[in-house]
């Protein structure tokens, strides 16, 4: 019988850096180590520039390090073509960010549905009940243009969990909304992550934000410093 693996995040001698117009090379990420449980909750931050979104992007497949082991779920997520990471991610990373990065050209619900094709597969019930669960039971029709940016938050969050991630990752989810909004969309990100037994790995520079979590990490002193990212 295969154990359960309670690891939702582990990563070993992580290693990302990038050429310099003067053609030297600029290591951005230099990481020995790092970890999150299934159900726990951290928030990183740091300067402007330190590498916070480049590290999200590794973890979350977008980018390829230089050397080291990310596993997620205790899947390999290094060592992969492209494709297979972005099936990986599809199946047990849920991303929010900063942007939304909606689809303009579809509905709240086909935003959502597209984001279960990569992962199940697409489960219109699901997808619906998810809606409800973030307040927008009437708005599943409506395009992204047609949302507020609070609206539009609880759309990306809704897809961030619509595949039921083990691990979830969020880049700065609030630094787009007014304090109220922010309050409302931390919290729900947080339940909802809590509900489904997800870990939750969130970038933020807000004090507000970075209060709400016992567990606070400053990204500087997790990786060596680099100067952008």
């Amino acid at each position: 019988m295969t154990p359960e693996v309670t690891s939702a995040l582990q990563i070993e001698g992580l290693r990302k850096s990038y050429p310099t117009p003067q053609g030297d090379v600029q290591t951005i990420i230099d990481l020995p180590g790092f970890a999150l449980e299934r159900g726990e909750q951290v928030a990183l931050h740091g300067r402007s520039g330190c590498g916070k979104t480049t590290f999200l992007h590794l973890v979350a497949g977008i980018l390829r390090p230089d050397a080291g082991r990310i596993r997620v779920a205790g899947e390999e997520m290094t060592g992969r073509r492209e494709s297979d990471r972005d099936r990986l991610r599809g199946r047990l990373v849920g991303y929010v960010f900063q942007s939304f990065n909606l689809l303009p050209g579809f509905s709240a619900l086909e935003n959502v549905m597209l984001a279960m094709h990569f992962g199940a597969g697409e489960n219109r019930e699901r997808a619906l009940h998810l809606f409800e669960r973030v307040g927008l039971g009437d708005r599943v029709h409506h395009r992204p243009a047609q949302l507020s940016v609070g609206q539009r938050q609880r759309v990306a969050v809704a897809r961030a969990l619509a595949n039921q991630p083990a691990l979830v990752l969020a880049d700065e989810p609030t630094g787009n909304l007014d304090p109220e909004n922010a309050a409302e969309a931390l919290a729900l990100l947080r339940e909802a992550a809590a509900g489904m037994g997800a870990a939750l790995l969130l970038v933020s520079h807000d004090r507000d934000v970075l209060g709400a979590f016992e567990r606070r990490e400053e990204f500087d002193a997790l990786v060596r410093r680099g100067e952008v990212a």
